[in-house]
Protein backbone atom coordinates (compact mmCIF):
# COMPACT_ATOMS: atom_id res chain seq x y z
CA UNK A 1 0.00 0.00 0.00
CA UNK A 2 1.23 3.52 -0.80
CA UNK A 3 2.65 5.32 2.25
CA UNK A 4 0.36 8.05 3.52
CA UNK A 5 1.63 11.55 2.72
CA UNK A 6 2.68 13.86 5.55
CA UNK A 7 3.69 17.48 5.99
CA UNK A 8 7.49 17.61 6.24
CA UNK A 9 7.47 20.54 8.71
CA UNK A 10 5.14 22.34 11.11
CA UNK A 11 5.59 25.52 9.06
CA UNK A 12 4.58 23.62 5.94
CA UNK A 13 1.35 22.51 7.63
CA UNK A 14 0.55 25.98 9.02
CA UNK A 15 1.21 27.68 5.66
CA UNK A 16 -0.83 25.03 3.82
CA UNK A 17 -3.70 25.39 6.31
CA UNK A 18 -3.48 29.18 6.09
CA UNK A 19 -3.37 28.84 2.31
CA UNK A 20 -6.53 26.72 2.43
CA UNK A 21 -8.20 29.48 4.44
CA UNK A 22 -6.63 32.56 2.87
CA UNK A 23 -7.72 32.97 -0.71
CA UNK A 24 -11.09 33.87 -2.08
CA UNK A 25 -12.49 34.02 1.47
CA UNK A 26 -10.20 36.73 2.81
CA UNK A 27 -9.19 38.55 -0.36
CA UNK A 28 -12.09 38.32 -2.83
CA UNK A 29 -15.20 37.69 -0.75
CA UNK A 30 -14.62 39.61 2.51
CA UNK A 31 -14.33 43.08 0.92
CA UNK A 32 -17.53 42.82 -1.12
CA UNK A 33 -19.70 41.19 1.58
CA UNK A 34 -18.38 43.78 4.06
CA UNK A 35 -19.27 46.52 1.58
CA UNK A 36 -22.77 45.12 1.08
CA UNK A 37 -23.41 44.77 4.84
CA UNK A 38 -22.44 48.13 6.24
CA UNK A 39 -18.67 48.06 6.71
CA UNK A 40 -17.09 48.22 10.16
CA UNK A 41 -19.83 46.52 12.18
CA UNK A 42 -19.84 43.57 9.80
CA UNK A 43 -16.05 43.25 9.96
CA UNK A 44 -16.13 43.35 13.77
CA UNK A 45 -18.77 40.59 13.82
CA UNK A 46 -16.66 38.57 11.38
CA UNK A 47 -13.59 38.86 13.68
CA UNK A 48 -15.64 37.92 16.78
CA UNK A 49 -17.20 34.92 15.03
CA UNK A 50 -13.77 33.86 13.76
CA UNK A 51 -12.26 33.92 17.27
CA UNK A 52 -15.22 32.55 19.27
CA UNK A 53 -16.58 30.03 16.76
CA UNK A 54 -14.14 29.59 13.87
CA UNK A 55 -11.04 28.97 16.05
CA UNK A 56 -12.72 26.34 18.29
CA UNK A 57 -14.12 24.66 15.17
CA UNK A 58 -10.70 24.62 13.52
CA UNK A 59 -9.17 22.96 16.60
CA UNK A 60 -12.02 20.41 16.52
CA UNK A 61 -11.34 19.46 12.90
CA UNK A 62 -7.60 19.23 13.66
CA UNK A 63 -8.32 16.85 16.57
CA UNK A 64 -10.56 14.60 14.45
CA UNK A 65 -8.02 14.42 11.61
CA UNK A 66 -4.78 14.03 13.57
CA UNK A 67 -6.21 11.53 16.08
CA UNK A 68 -7.40 9.19 13.32
CA UNK A 69 -4.71 9.89 10.68
CA UNK A 70 -7.54 9.42 8.19
CA UNK A 71 -9.16 11.58 5.52
CA UNK A 72 -12.62 13.02 6.17
CA UNK A 73 -14.90 10.05 5.45
CA UNK A 74 -12.67 7.40 7.07
CA UNK A 75 -12.01 9.61 10.12
CA UNK A 76 -15.67 9.66 11.15
CA UNK A 77 -15.99 5.93 10.40
CA UNK A 78 -13.08 5.23 12.73
CA UNK A 79 -14.43 7.39 15.58
CA UNK A 80 -18.10 6.39 15.19
CA UNK A 81 -18.27 3.11 13.22
CA UNK A 82 -21.59 1.90 11.86
CA UNK A 83 -23.43 5.11 12.73
CA UNK A 84 -25.01 8.00 10.84
CA UNK A 85 -22.16 10.25 12.06
CA UNK A 86 -20.05 8.92 9.19
CA UNK A 87 -22.22 11.06 6.90
CA UNK A 88 -20.46 14.20 8.20
CA UNK A 89 -17.45 13.29 6.06
CA UNK A 90 -19.60 12.51 3.03
CA UNK A 91 -21.47 15.80 3.55
CA UNK A 92 -18.11 17.59 3.53
CA UNK A 93 -17.05 15.95 0.27
CA UNK A 94 -20.35 16.95 -1.39
CA UNK A 95 -20.00 20.49 -0.01
CA UNK A 96 -16.44 20.83 -1.29
CA UNK A 97 -17.58 19.72 -4.74
CA UNK A 98 -20.37 22.33 -4.81
CA UNK A 99 -17.97 24.97 -3.52
CA UNK A 100 -15.51 24.13 -6.30
CA UNK A 101 -18.29 24.55 -8.88
CA UNK A 102 -18.39 28.31 -8.28
CA UNK A 103 -14.94 28.78 -6.73
CA UNK A 104 -13.37 27.62 -9.99
CA UNK A 105 -15.32 30.30 -11.85
CA UNK A 106 -13.76 33.10 -9.77
CA UNK A 107 -10.40 31.35 -10.07
CA UNK A 108 -10.91 31.47 -13.83
CA UNK A 109 -11.68 35.21 -13.68
CA UNK A 110 -8.43 35.81 -11.79
CA UNK A 111 -6.46 33.67 -14.22
CA UNK A 112 -7.85 35.49 -17.27
CA UNK A 113 -7.22 38.88 -15.62
CA UNK A 114 -3.66 37.80 -14.78
CA UNK A 115 -2.97 36.84 -18.40
CA UNK A 116 -4.52 40.13 -19.59
CA UNK A 117 -2.39 42.15 -17.17
CA UNK A 118 0.81 40.33 -18.15
CA UNK A 119 -0.05 41.08 -21.80
CA UNK A 120 -0.69 44.75 -20.98
CA UNK A 121 -4.42 44.56 -21.79
CA UNK A 122 -6.08 44.68 -18.34
CA UNK A 123 -5.97 48.47 -18.02
CA UNK A 124 -7.06 50.19 -21.24
CA UNK A 125 -7.20 54.03 -21.54
CA UNK A 126 -10.76 55.19 -22.17
CA UNK A 127 -12.31 51.92 -20.90
CA UNK A 128 -13.53 51.95 -17.30
CA UNK A 129 -12.48 49.11 -14.99
CA UNK A 130 -16.15 48.22 -14.50
CA UNK A 131 -16.74 47.90 -18.25
CA UNK A 132 -13.56 45.82 -18.59
CA UNK A 133 -14.76 43.42 -15.88
CA UNK A 134 -18.23 43.12 -17.44
CA UNK A 135 -16.71 42.45 -20.87
CA UNK A 136 -14.45 39.74 -19.41
CA UNK A 137 -17.08 37.83 -17.40
CA UNK A 138 -19.75 38.47 -20.05
CA UNK A 139 -17.93 36.33 -22.61
CA UNK A 140 -18.97 32.64 -22.40
CA UNK A 141 -15.84 31.40 -24.17
CA UNK A 142 -13.48 33.43 -21.97
CA UNK A 143 -15.10 32.39 -18.67
CA UNK A 144 -15.17 28.69 -19.60
CA UNK A 145 -11.55 28.86 -20.81
CA UNK A 146 -10.64 30.44 -17.47
CA UNK A 147 -12.34 27.64 -15.52
CA UNK A 148 -10.60 25.01 -17.67
CA UNK A 149 -7.13 26.50 -17.13
CA UNK A 150 -7.73 27.00 -13.40
CA UNK A 151 -8.89 23.38 -13.10
CA UNK A 152 -5.81 22.17 -14.99
CA UNK A 153 -3.46 23.98 -12.55
CA UNK A 154 -5.24 22.35 -9.61
CA UNK A 155 -5.05 18.90 -11.15
CA UNK A 156 -1.30 19.21 -11.79
CA UNK A 157 -0.42 20.28 -8.21
CA UNK A 158 -2.85 18.02 -6.32
CA UNK A 159 -1.79 15.01 -8.41
CA UNK A 160 1.79 15.52 -7.17
CA UNK A 161 0.70 14.88 -3.58
CA UNK A 162 1.05 16.53 -0.17
CA UNK A 163 4.77 17.33 0.18
CA UNK A 164 5.81 17.69 -3.46
CA UNK A 165 2.69 19.55 -4.59
CA UNK A 166 0.68 21.36 -1.93
CA UNK A 167 3.35 22.03 0.72
CA UNK A 168 6.09 23.25 -1.64
CA UNK A 169 3.77 25.60 -3.51
CA UNK A 170 2.44 27.15 -0.27
CA UNK A 171 5.93 27.78 1.15
CA UNK A 172 6.66 29.88 -1.94
CA UNK A 173 3.29 31.57 -2.47
CA UNK A 174 2.14 32.68 0.98
CA UNK A 175 5.13 34.84 2.09
CA UNK A 176 5.10 36.64 -1.28
CA UNK A 177 1.40 37.34 -0.95
CA UNK A 178 1.83 38.89 2.52
CA UNK A 179 4.70 41.09 1.32
CA UNK A 180 2.90 42.41 -1.74
CA UNK A 181 -0.34 42.97 0.14
CA UNK A 182 1.47 45.26 2.59
CA UNK A 183 2.88 47.27 -0.34
CA UNK A 184 -0.61 47.58 -1.82
CA UNK A 185 -2.08 48.73 1.52
CA UNK A 186 0.60 51.44 1.86
CA UNK A 187 -0.24 52.71 -1.63
CA UNK A 188 -3.99 52.60 -1.04
CA UNK A 189 -3.71 54.54 2.24
CA UNK A 190 -1.77 57.36 0.53
CA UNK A 191 -4.56 58.08 -1.99
CA UNK A 192 -6.59 61.28 -1.57
CA UNK A 193 -9.78 60.54 0.34
CA UNK A 194 -8.46 57.21 1.63
CA UNK A 195 -9.35 57.90 5.27
CA UNK A 196 -13.07 57.85 4.46
CA UNK A 197 -12.60 54.25 3.34
CA UNK A 198 -10.66 53.37 6.50
CA UNK A 199 -13.49 54.83 8.58
CA UNK A 200 -16.10 52.84 6.64
CA UNK A 201 -14.11 49.62 7.15
CA UNK A 202 -13.01 49.98 10.77
CA UNK A 203 -15.59 52.20 12.50
CA UNK A 204 -18.60 50.04 13.47
CA UNK A 205 -22.08 51.39 12.77
CA UNK A 206 -24.40 48.74 14.18
CA UNK A 207 -27.47 50.48 12.76
CA UNK A 208 -26.39 49.07 9.38
CA UNK A 209 -26.36 45.45 10.59
CA UNK A 210 -29.38 43.28 9.76
CA UNK A 211 -30.25 39.70 10.69
CA UNK A 212 -29.06 38.69 7.26
CA UNK A 213 -25.81 40.58 7.88
CA UNK A 214 -25.18 38.48 11.02
CA UNK A 215 -25.82 35.34 8.96
CA UNK A 216 -23.34 36.48 6.31
CA UNK A 217 -20.72 37.34 8.97
CA UNK A 218 -20.95 33.82 10.44
CA UNK A 219 -20.90 32.24 6.99
CA UNK A 220 -17.89 34.37 6.07
CA UNK A 221 -15.96 33.24 9.17
CA UNK A 222 -16.55 29.61 8.17
CA UNK A 223 -15.78 30.26 4.48
CA UNK A 224 -12.60 32.16 5.34
CA UNK A 225 -11.26 29.41 7.65
CA UNK A 226 -12.35 26.49 5.44
CA UNK A 227 -14.15 24.81 8.37
CA UNK A 228 -17.41 22.86 8.18
CA UNK A 229 -16.62 20.59 5.24
CA UNK A 230 -13.82 18.67 7.03
CA UNK A 231 -11.08 20.04 4.74
CA UNK A 232 -8.99 20.57 7.86
CA UNK A 233 -9.75 17.03 9.04
CA UNK A 234 -8.02 15.80 5.89
CA UNK A 235 -5.13 18.31 6.15
CA UNK A 236 -4.46 17.52 9.83
CA UNK A 237 -4.50 13.78 9.11
CA UNK A 238 -1.12 14.37 7.41
CA UNK A 239 0.27 16.07 10.56
CA UNK A 240 2.85 14.38 12.79
CA UNK A 241 1.98 13.68 16.43
CA UNK A 242 4.61 16.05 17.82
CA UNK A 243 2.88 19.27 16.66
CA UNK A 244 0.62 21.43 18.84
CA UNK A 245 -2.91 21.63 17.44
CA UNK A 246 -4.07 24.74 19.40
CA UNK A 247 -0.89 26.60 18.43
CA UNK A 248 -1.26 25.64 14.76
CA UNK A 249 -4.96 26.61 14.74
CA UNK A 250 -4.22 29.93 16.45
CA UNK A 251 -1.53 30.70 13.88
CA UNK A 252 -3.89 30.00 10.99
CA UNK A 253 -6.68 32.15 12.50
CA UNK A 254 -4.37 35.11 13.22
CA UNK A 255 -2.94 34.96 9.69
CA UNK A 256 -6.45 34.86 8.29
CA UNK A 257 -7.64 37.87 10.30
CA UNK A 258 -4.47 39.75 9.37
CA UNK A 259 -4.94 39.12 5.64
CA UNK A 260 -8.64 40.02 5.93
CA UNK A 261 -7.61 43.30 7.57
CA UNK A 262 -5.04 43.92 4.81
CA UNK A 263 -7.66 43.17 2.15
CA UNK A 264 -10.06 45.72 3.65
CA UNK A 265 -7.32 48.34 4.03
CA UNK A 266 -6.24 47.78 0.43
CA UNK A 267 -9.75 47.89 -1.03
CA UNK A 268 -11.93 50.38 0.89
CA UNK A 269 -9.57 53.40 0.94
CA UNK A 270 -9.22 52.89 -2.82
CA UNK A 271 -13.00 52.52 -3.25
CA UNK A 272 -13.71 55.88 -1.59
CA UNK A 273 -10.68 57.61 -3.11
CA UNK A 274 -11.83 56.72 -6.63
CA UNK A 275 -15.53 57.41 -6.03
CA UNK A 276 -16.66 53.83 -6.49
CA UNK A 277 -19.46 52.12 -4.54
CA UNK A 278 -18.45 49.68 -1.77
CA UNK A 279 -21.51 47.57 -2.66
CA UNK A 280 -19.93 46.49 -5.95
CA UNK A 281 -20.58 42.76 -5.46
CA UNK A 282 -18.34 39.91 -6.69
CA UNK A 283 -16.54 42.16 -9.19
CA UNK A 284 -15.51 44.75 -6.56
CA UNK A 285 -11.91 43.58 -6.20
CA UNK A 286 -11.19 43.53 -9.94
CA UNK A 287 -12.76 46.93 -10.58
CA UNK A 288 -11.14 48.69 -7.61
CA UNK A 289 -7.63 47.35 -8.12
CA UNK A 290 -7.67 48.03 -11.86
CA UNK A 291 -8.81 51.60 -11.13
CA UNK A 292 -6.11 52.17 -8.49
CA UNK A 293 -3.28 50.66 -10.50
CA UNK A 294 -4.46 52.57 -13.56
CA UNK A 295 -3.46 55.81 -11.78
CA UNK A 296 0.04 54.62 -10.90
CA UNK A 297 3.32 54.69 -12.82
CA UNK A 298 3.97 51.15 -14.07
CA UNK A 299 0.48 50.37 -12.76
CA UNK A 300 -0.11 47.47 -15.11
CA UNK A 301 3.11 45.79 -13.97
CA UNK A 302 2.09 46.07 -10.30
CA UNK A 303 -1.43 44.93 -11.17
CA UNK A 304 -0.04 41.85 -12.95
CA UNK A 305 2.18 40.96 -9.98
CA UNK A 306 -0.70 41.35 -7.52
CA UNK A 307 -3.03 39.25 -9.69
CA UNK A 308 -0.36 36.56 -9.95
CA UNK A 309 -0.08 36.41 -6.16
CA UNK A 310 -3.86 36.53 -5.80
CA UNK A 311 -4.03 33.60 -8.20
CA UNK A 312 -1.55 31.75 -5.98
CA UNK A 313 -3.70 32.43 -2.90
CA UNK A 314 -6.81 31.23 -4.72
CA UNK A 315 -5.06 28.06 -5.82
CA UNK A 316 -3.86 27.28 -2.28
CA UNK A 317 -7.51 27.35 -1.18
CA UNK A 318 -8.76 25.23 -4.06
CA UNK A 319 -5.98 22.68 -3.40
CA UNK A 320 -7.62 21.94 -0.03
CA UNK A 321 -11.04 21.49 -1.66
CA UNK A 322 -9.61 19.08 -4.21
CA UNK A 323 -7.58 17.28 -1.56
CA UNK A 324 -10.56 16.32 0.62
CA UNK A 325 -12.33 14.74 -2.37
CA UNK A 326 -9.21 13.10 -3.82
CA UNK A 327 -8.17 11.75 -0.40
CA UNK A 328 -11.62 10.22 0.14
CA UNK A 329 -11.35 8.21 -3.09
CA UNK A 330 -7.62 7.54 -2.62
CA UNK A 331 -8.51 5.72 0.63
CA UNK A 332 -10.38 3.18 -1.52
CA UNK A 333 -7.91 3.18 -4.44
CA UNK A 334 -4.51 3.92 -2.81
CA UNK A 335 -2.39 3.74 -5.97
CA UNK A 336 -4.63 5.80 -8.24
CA UNK A 337 -4.13 9.37 -6.96
CA UNK A 338 -3.29 10.87 -10.35
CA UNK A 339 -6.18 9.21 -12.16
CA UNK A 340 -8.61 10.23 -9.39
CA UNK A 341 -7.39 13.83 -9.59
CA UNK A 342 -7.74 13.99 -13.38
CA UNK A 343 -11.28 12.51 -13.32
CA UNK A 344 -12.30 14.91 -10.54
CA UNK A 345 -10.95 17.84 -12.56
CA UNK A 346 -13.08 16.86 -15.56
CA UNK A 347 -16.23 16.49 -13.41
CA UNK A 348 -15.63 19.83 -11.65
CA UNK A 349 -15.12 21.56 -15.00
CA UNK A 350 -18.47 20.27 -16.30
CA UNK A 351 -20.26 21.14 -13.04
CA UNK A 352 -18.82 24.68 -13.06
CA UNK A 353 -20.16 25.57 -16.52
CA UNK A 354 -23.66 26.74 -15.36
CA UNK A 355 -22.10 29.07 -12.75
CA UNK A 356 -19.52 30.26 -15.32
CA UNK A 357 -22.33 31.22 -17.72
CA UNK A 358 -24.32 33.04 -15.00
CA UNK A 359 -22.73 36.31 -16.12
CA UNK A 360 -23.51 35.75 -19.80
CA UNK A 361 -25.86 33.31 -21.57
CA UNK A 362 -27.48 31.99 -18.37
CA UNK A 363 -27.82 35.38 -16.65
CA UNK A 364 -31.62 35.18 -16.89
CA UNK A 365 -31.77 31.72 -15.28
CA UNK A 366 -32.51 32.16 -11.58
CA UNK A 367 -33.00 29.93 -8.53
CA UNK A 368 -35.06 31.66 -5.80
CA UNK A 369 -34.26 34.97 -7.47
CA UNK A 370 -30.50 34.35 -7.64
CA UNK A 371 -28.26 33.40 -10.56
CA UNK A 372 -26.79 29.88 -10.55
CA UNK A 373 -23.49 31.36 -9.31
CA UNK A 374 -25.09 33.36 -6.47
CA UNK A 375 -27.47 30.54 -5.50
CA UNK A 376 -24.63 28.03 -5.22
CA UNK A 377 -22.57 30.52 -3.21
CA UNK A 378 -25.52 31.16 -0.86
CA UNK A 379 -26.29 27.45 -0.42
CA UNK A 380 -22.67 26.59 0.39
CA UNK A 381 -21.72 29.61 2.53
CA UNK A 382 -24.93 30.28 4.44
CA UNK A 383 -26.62 26.88 4.70
CA UNK A 384 -24.22 23.97 4.22
CA UNK A 385 -21.16 25.42 6.01
CA UNK A 386 -23.11 26.36 9.18
CA UNK A 387 -24.89 22.98 9.12
CA UNK A 388 -21.58 21.13 8.69
CA UNK A 389 -20.06 23.06 11.60
CA UNK A 390 -23.09 22.34 13.81
CA UNK A 391 -22.79 18.59 13.17
CA UNK A 392 -19.02 18.61 13.84
CA UNK A 393 -19.54 20.63 17.06
CA UNK A 394 -22.05 18.09 18.38
CA UNK A 395 -19.85 15.19 17.25
CA UNK A 396 -16.61 16.34 18.92
CA UNK A 397 -18.32 16.97 22.28
CA UNK A 398 -20.87 14.16 22.52
CA UNK A 399 -19.45 11.34 20.38
CA UNK A 400 -15.63 11.46 20.47
CA UNK A 401 -13.99 9.96 23.56
CA UNK A 402 -13.11 12.79 25.97
CA UNK A 403 -9.72 11.28 26.86
CA UNK A 404 -8.77 11.10 23.18
CA UNK A 405 -9.76 14.75 22.70
CA UNK A 406 -7.66 15.83 25.71
CA UNK A 407 -4.70 13.79 24.53
CA UNK A 408 -4.71 15.47 21.10
CA UNK A 409 -5.36 18.94 22.56
CA UNK A 410 -2.37 18.80 24.93
CA UNK A 411 -0.04 16.81 22.68
CA UNK A 412 3.38 18.53 22.29
CA UNK A 413 2.20 21.81 23.80
CA UNK A 414 2.27 23.68 27.07
CA UNK A 415 -1.31 24.83 26.71
CA UNK A 416 -2.92 25.48 30.08
CA UNK A 417 -5.87 23.44 31.28
CA UNK A 418 -7.79 26.74 31.44
CA UNK A 419 -7.49 27.14 27.65
CA UNK A 420 -8.84 23.60 27.22
CA UNK A 421 -11.78 24.33 29.54
CA UNK A 422 -12.63 27.50 27.57
CA UNK A 423 -12.49 25.55 24.30
CA UNK A 424 -14.67 22.79 25.76
CA UNK A 425 -17.19 25.31 27.13
CA UNK A 426 -17.41 27.13 23.79
CA UNK A 427 -17.85 23.88 21.85
CA UNK A 428 -20.48 22.57 24.29
CA UNK A 429 -22.66 25.61 24.90
CA UNK A 430 -21.79 28.63 22.74
CA UNK A 431 -20.82 27.37 19.25
CA UNK A 432 -23.77 24.99 18.60
CA UNK A 433 -26.32 27.42 20.08
CA UNK A 434 -25.19 30.38 17.94
CA UNK A 435 -25.02 28.24 14.79
CA UNK A 436 -28.47 26.78 15.49
CA UNK A 437 -29.97 30.26 16.01
CA UNK A 438 -28.47 31.48 12.72
CA UNK A 439 -29.72 28.39 10.86
CA UNK A 440 -33.24 28.85 12.28
CA UNK A 441 -33.17 32.48 11.13
CA UNK A 442 -32.13 31.31 7.66
CA UNK A 443 -34.96 28.75 7.56
CA UNK A 444 -37.57 31.33 8.64
CA UNK A 445 -36.51 33.79 5.92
Amino acid sequence: MQQKGQWSTKLGFILASAGAAIGLGAIWKLPYVTGENGGGAFFLLFVLFTLLIGLPMLISEFIIGRSTQKEAISAYKKLAPKSLWTWIGKFGVIGCFLLLSFYSVVGGWILIYTVKALAGKAIVPGVSAGDMFNQTVGSPSITILGVALFTLLNVIVVALGVQNGIEKSNKFMMPLLFLFFIILVIRSLTLDGAMEGVQFFLQPDFSKITGEGVLYALGQSFFALAVGFSCMVTYSSYLKKDESLPYSAGSVVLMNIFVSLLAGLAIFPAVFATGLEPTGGPGLLFVVLATVFGHLPFGEVFFAIFLLLFLFATLTSSFSLYEIIVAAFEAKFPNARRMITILLGVIVLVAAIPAALSTSTLSDVTIFGKTVFDATDYLVSNVMLPLGNLLIAIFIVHKVDKNLVEQEFFSSSRISTGYYRVWRFLMTFIVPVIIAIVLMYTASH
